[in-house]
């Protein structure tokens, strides 16, 4: 039903006017009374959680950063089925993000390339609808994501990111820092480790109990990605989210006329599957057991999801696929995971 809605209607329409349509959706499932209802329908079944981060996941599987900017829909999104919403990316001031159109369908590849540039109401604001949120009786685990200010230079990065940690800190049950989103000038330098460095241990100390995790881009060398693995054992963070999107076209199906004219941006979906895989592998090679590492990037089945999590990953993330499986993507998920590990119980 939902892909004949995608093919004849969501399809046709803007991209991020689709999203935002359904967003609505979303945040209206607990504002007019239906959650309840509608979490009978999509809960994990327990033997899915997951203890990590101090939390207890009801599910492995979460929302990526980038669906939910504001933390808006955090509610409506746990009653679909997700297990953890990662808000954001959040940053220290208001921004609009750069022009529209941002946001760019590759229906052959069940991809998206992106240029939002972190578009968002800012930290002081965010962190009063969460506060909200961390109030609710019946919520997912709530991950807060932070990025650098599109109009603050590189080198005073460090003190606008401490400004959203210290708002968002206290009202997030983990915190992400992101240097590895494409759309903002100067932000993917930010992970060579003499800048990464300092900008974590500050980060780290303003963060105080809540856990602090990082986020890095699927373009590292295998070199960079296990420097940045072991700096982040090194710092005492409680973990590692890969990947984000990617900045490569390559081994794309989508008419190249179609990816020429969409233009720059981060590309996520299908095509960032194998090498986010390939980067959760390097990564668990490196730190210890108990580091959590969030995988994210090409999942759409419940196939996918188990083979991260056999491949080492503490939890999953996923959010193209959500615009190609529509609302009960997290349910199918949930129930696939739990058949398969049925059929591993009775093999």
């Amino acid at each position: 039903m939902y892909r004949a809605l995608f093919d004849l209607v969501l399809s046709r329409l803007d991209p991020e006017r689709a999203h935002h349509l359904a967003f609505v959706v979303i945040r209206a499932l607990p504002a007019v009374g239906l959650g309840g209802l509608a979490r009978r329908f999509t809960a994990p079944d327990p033997s899915l959680a997951v203890e990590a981060l101090g939390q207890r996941f009801d599910s492995p599987f979460g929302v990526a950063a980038g669906f939910d900017k504001d933390g808006e829909g955090v509610l409506g999104l746990g009653v679909l089925g997700f297990g953890h919403v990662e808000v954001g990316t959040i940053t220290a001031r208001p921004q609009p993000g750069n022009d529209k159109p941002r946001l760019f369908r590759l229906i052959p590849d069940r991809a998206v390339i992106n240029r939002m540039g972190f578009n968002n109401h800012g930290a002081g604001a965010a962190a009063n609808r969460l506060l909200g949120v961390r109030r609710a009786r019946t919520r997912p685990v709530l991950g807060v994501n932070i990025g650098k200010s599109r109009v603050v230079a590189v080198e005073d990065a460090t003190a606008d990111y401490l400004t959203s940690a210290r708002a968002l800190a206290p009202v997030a049950d983990y915190l992400v820092v992101n240097v590895s989103s494409p759309n903002t000038p100067g932000l993917r330098g930010l992970q060579e480790l003499e800048l990464l460095s300092p900008l974590l241990t500050a980060v780290k100390e303003v963060a105080g109990e809540t856990p602090l995790l990082v986020k890095i881009a699927p373009d590292l060398t295998d070199e960079q990605v296990e420097r940045i693995a072991r700096l982040a054992v090194e710092l005492g963070l409680a973990g590692i989210i890969a990947t984000n999107t990617t900045i490569s076209r390559d081994g794309l199906a989508t008419d190249p006329a179609v990816v020429e004219a969409a233009g720059a941006g981060g590309l996520s979906g299908a095509p960032l599957a194998a090498r986010s895989l390939e980067v959760l592998r390097l990564i668990r090679a490196v730190v210890p057991a108990q580091l959590c590492v969030i995988s994210v990037g090409g999942v759409e089945t419940a196939e996918d999801v188990q083979e991260r999590l056999d491949a080492g990953a503490t939890l999953v993330q996923g959010y193209t696929a959500f615009l190609y499986r529509g609302p009960l993507w997290a349910r199918e998920i949930n129930r696939g995971l739990l058949r398969l590990r049925r059929a591993l119980v009775e093999a």
